[in-house]
């Protein structure tokens, strides 16, 4: 049986700094972005709050330390990733500011190259 597998678009910086995660998330990450291109939901994955549906972050643990990637599937047969950060807030488990309004603003980007009316679940 052949899965049909959803196109991957990074958004601004997100690969750059992806590829700055350390080499053990990068691998955690690629298969958790790979499951959600055929269609599925990760078990790392949790949906952001705040962006309505169809936003969705990734969130690995290594050492101490926490890496973020944050994607949407709202738009047709694609999976954008929108950001891919270090977490180090010490503010507990709020998302740092700067990070949260970088996530709105390549959403909207996204949106509005696609025709912000075309919004799906």
């Amino acid at each position: 049986m052949e899965q049909h597998r959803k196109r991957l678009y990074w958004e601004g910086s997100a690969k750059k700094d992806f590829k700055e995660f350390p080499i053990d998330v990068q691998k955690d990450m690629g298969v958790a972005l790979f499951v959600v291109q055929l269609g599925g939901l990760p078990d790392s994955a949790k949906p952001w709050k705040g962006l309505g549906s169809g936003v969705h972050e990734l969130v690995e643990d290594h050492r101490g330390d926490t890496f973020r990637a944050v994607y949407t599937v709202r738009l047709g047969d694609a999976v954008h990733v929108l950001h891919a950060f270090q977490k180090k807030s010490k503010s507990g488990a709020a998302t740092p500011q700067p990070d949260v309004e970088l996530i709105e603003k390549r959403l909207k980007a996204v949106l509005a190259r696609h025709g912000a009316g075309r919004r799906t679940q």
